[in-house]
């Protein structure tokens, strides 16, 4: 991918100075329908994290989900098969 100018970079920072974009926060495009919350962990957790995250290439996020959506199928009630519960 080419690389901007200086010239382009400035008359895009101008343009987005002054024509900043209108964010619908009621449509999927707003930033109010989908919010990130900051959480701290221990040392482990986090050195854990990192090392998992560089050897599967995924983020931090993409792990902690992972391991909320292992933890909540392991204690889900199994269904059996062709019964309704």
């Amino acid at each position: 991918m080419k690389e901007m100018s200086d010239e382009e970079a400035e008359y895009w920072d101008e343009y987005y100075t002054k024509n900043p974009p209108e964010i619908d926060p009621d449509t999927n495009g707003g930033f109010a329908k989908k919010s990130f919350k900051m959480i701290a962990v221990d040392r482990l957790s986090e050195n854990y994290l990192l090392a998992k995250a560089m050897a599967t290439h995924k983020t931090p996020t993409e792990i902690i989900g992972d391991l909320i959506r292992k933890e909540i199928a392991g204690t889900a009630e199994p269904v059996m098969a062709g019964f309704d519960n």
